[in-house]
């Protein structure tokens, strides 16, 4: 047991430590997870704790709710870290917790970050998995499927937990301001909507918030009476940022990225690279950005510069592995690429036109000659009759008809000349040139 030192004062650690929730109804967000009702508090709630994997973003309450599910189940609860557990550590508490179970003892075992251990370290936990010796949950910011060992995984059930809502982070703040745990015995002026700034800053992550309302609260101005007053510009001051006019969930989120697309669109990287930081300058999430310029890629460029789509999914990427702002490089990169690449909507307008003939005729049948017959009864009737396959030919083409009857010599790509798409042009020409040339020889 750790002694408490003189400075060691329940003041002196961080709110976020101190407000961390003892319960599940403390416990905010995750509704799709723990709300009433809901598959994982149905799990704890009858004490019926297996082994699992809890994957998300930071600070959305992964070791927390790990915590509260030992308390709730009345075990004693292990943590490990990736940085200091070797295995030799790892197989000791393995053995204590045999002993433990033994004498009807539960042993929760908590992996933070569990991605970051290597195979041996995964592979330590196996066997007292598999025997019930142990409860494991593992704590990922990674996808689970490429990060842990599949005998492992195999064992364990993935919970995707998801990054907290505003109004989420709006609860917490509240209740650390007038919780005694937290900020409650101050006494603390701060308007909603300075509260809300810093909600919308945090990006969905609860340490995050609650550890920038803790400095904002230091660093707020003390009146004669002791209360603390939290201004905007205070809250500017200490976030080190202007609070831009951009709401995430309203007029302006959509204001703004509608401006990055048709800047782009227009060929402007200047304004593109402008509405791109306006965005991540007020918080926005990088990967929300990134998703939107992969739709942008294949939207207005498409084939008109084919490694655009390419570039788009790397800066996502990028924006996955390392997040802001070190990220914001990438997808700057990204955005002026997208910016001076040529433009086409060929593929859109393409997609757009089939898909509204789609929807009017649902029934169209398949034509006879391209149905699949893996049966001798489809065969018998005509299935997949007089197929050719185009790779026995020597230009790789045949007269095929492939379109239901209906809509026979519809149109729906009709290629640009910009960029690379040219190239697309030309190939689509020769191709309807030869198949018009040997369909008139057919019909002589």
């Amino acid at each position: 047991m750790e002694q408490m030192s003189l400075f060691d004062t329940p003041s002196s650690e961080p709110l976020a430590f101190r407000m961390r929730p003892r319960t599940l109804e403390e416990f905010a967000g995750q509704a799709h997870l723990i709300g009433e009702g809901k598959i994982l508090r149905k799990i704890i709630e009858s004490d019926n704790i297996s082994s699992m994997i809890f994957w998300g973003p930071p600070g959305v309450g992964k070791t927390t709710l790990a915590r509260i599910i030992a308390a709730q189940t009345k075990s004693e609860f292990i943590t490990f870290s990736a940085v200091t557990s070797g295995i030799k550590e790892i197989k000791k508490v393995m053995q204590d917790a045999d002993s433990n179970k033994r004498l009807g003892i539960k042993t929760i075992v908590f992996v933070d970050e569990i991605h970051r251990f290597n195979k041996a370290q995964q592979d330590a936990f196996l066997p007292f998995v598999e025997k019930g010796s142990i409860v494991l949950i593992g704590a990922t910011t990674e996808n689970p499927s490429f990060e842990v060992n599949n005998a492992l995984l195999s064992r364990c059930r993935v919970f995707v937990l998801k990054e907290l809502s505003s109004d989420d982070i709006m609860v917490l703040l509240n209740r650390a301001l007038t919780d005694e745990r937290g900020l409650g015995t101050e006494k603390i002026n701060i308007p909603d909507e300075n509260l809300k700034i810093i909600a919308d800053f945090s990006n969905g992550d609860a340490r995050k918030a609650l550890a920038t309302l803790d400095m904002i609260v230091i660093n707020g101005e003390t009146d004669e009476s002791g209360t603390i007053h939290i201004s905007k510009n205070a809250i500017e001051e200490c976030l080190t940022k202007k609070t831009l006019l951009y709401d995430k969930n309203g007029e302006e989120h959509y204001n703004i990225i509608s401006a990055l697309h048709k800047s782009m669109r227009n060929s402007d990287p200047d304004a593109a690279v402008y509405w791109l930081s306006r965005m991540l300058e007020a918080g926005e999430d990088p990967l929300y950005v990134a998703r939107r310029i992969t739709r942008f890629a294949a939207e207005d460029i498409g084939l008109a510069d084919t490694n655009a789509l390419n570039v788009a999914v790397n800066a996502y990427h990028a924006c996955h592995f390392i997040g802001m702002p070190e990220c914001n490089v990438h997808l700057t990169e990204a955005v002026i690429y997208l910016s001076l690449a040529p433009k086409s909507n060929a593929c859109y307008n393409a997609y757009t036109f089939a898909a509204s003939d789609a929807r009017k005729m649902l029934d169209e049948p398949v034509p006879l000659v391209i149905r699949n017959a893996p049966t001798k009864l489809m065969k018998e009737l005509h299935y997949g009759k007089g197929y050719q396959y185009a790779h026995d030919t020597e230009s790789k083409l045949t007269n095929m008809e492939c379109m239901p009857p209906a809509l026979k010599n519809k149109v729906y790509y009709i290629p640009t000349k910009q960029g690379n798409e040219s190239r697309f042009k030309e190939r689509l020409e020769a191709i309807k040139n030869w198949k018009r040339e040997h369909q008139t020889r057919e019909e002589k």
